[in-house]
């Protein structure tokens, strides 16, 4: 039996339009949420509206409320979508020890924030769209950031870190750092640091 082709949408360049690619054999789910995907992280979530969603993913609108009973429901799948590849991409990069993978985490997101096509964190982008925090899809962020707090934390206690929880919430203020300072255009004097600094956070001296 031939492979299923699983095709994203074109990812869009900064400063350029979305060129969104459906593929008429996926799920009209799966079309709705790589458009989706596309667009959000193009434009911003308030600036695409869900007729352009339905329109650039070839489905009815009564198929759209079939699966999504509103477009925040839409922006939640989306952010738990993007959580998922965030976990699958963290166990792709595990290497021969807890600390080298942490520093490779660190390093892929240097590279991946390099890109042409990077236009920031999809977490960040969306928490500053939605100043609730107790709106869904802030709390799927949350839900998010607490999972890579945690898998900081579980790497440094496999690694024998002194003091796991209070590094793990160093490294994630160095995460965040890093996500908007490559967004901002510094690309080359952030990545030249990445090592740098995630090497000292690793091996400051534990506070009195």
């Amino acid at each position: 039996m031939p492979q299923q082709q699983q095709t994203r949408p074109a990812r869009a360049h900064k400063g350029s339009a979305p060129q969104v690619a459906t593929v008429p054999d996926r799920a009209p789910r799966d079309r709705l949420l790589d458009t989706a995907t596309e667009l959000f992280y193009a434009q911003g979530v308030h600036a695409v509206g869900i007729d352009k969603i339905i329109a650039f993913a070839g489905v009815a609108k009564a198929t759209f409320y079939a699966y999504f009973p509103g477009k925040d429901d839409l922006v939640r799948a989306y952010i738990e979508n993007q959580s998922r590849q965030h976990r699958i991409l963290a166990e792709q990069a595990a290497k021969g020890s807890p600390r080298e993978t942490l520093l490779a985490i660190f390093e892929y997101m240097g590279v991946v924030g390099g890109g042409p096509a990077y236009r920031g964190c999809p977490f960040v982008n969306v928490a500053a769209e939605y100043p609730d925090p107790a709106h869904m899809v802030r709390m799927a962020v949350a839900a998010h950031r607490t999972w890579i707090r945690n898998h900081f934390r579980d790497l440094l206690v496999a690694d024998g870190h002194q003091d796991p929880e209070r590094t793990a919430d160093v490294l994630m203020l160095v995460r965040d750092g890093l996500v908007i300072g490559l967004d901002l255009g510094d690309t080359p004097a952030v990545r030249a640091v990445i090592h740098d600094a995630v090497t000292r956070v690793l091996d400051a001296p534990r506070p009195p």
